[in-house]
């Protein structure tokens, strides 16, 4: 995935002159990590997480397989407290080598 795919998929918009934010920080925000199936695969995604949300509780993560086991989607969400906590766990996820798309 590319910078600009990543960006447009789930950068927070900023305000527009007489209309709120898309987004209002502190929030629930629910992500879908992508990624070549690994038995690490999901703790590894876990591990990168914890280090933006230090609140971050794995008991809801949901991993599922691809139809031909290829890849594999882990499911969670965060506390975001902002655009800047969700760039830098962007960047550090695809900076794994390991991660294909972040939705």
């Amino acid at each position: 995935m590319n910078d600009k795919s990543l960006r447009d998929l789930r950068q927070p918009s900023r305000p527009v002159a007489g209309k709120p934010p898309k987004i209002t920080f502190p929030c629930r925000y629910p992500l879908k990590v992508v990624g070549d199936a690994a038995e690490d695969f999901a703790a590894m995604v876990c591990q990168v997480v914890a280090r933006h949300d230090p609140h971050f509780d794995a008991t809801n993560l949901r991993v599922v397989d691809s139809r031909n086991g290829r890849f594999q989607s882990v499911r969670l969400a965060i506390r975001a407290t902002g655009e800047a906590q969700l760039r830098a766990l962007f960047v550090e996820l695809k900076a794994t080598g390991r991660v294909h798309m972040v939705v």
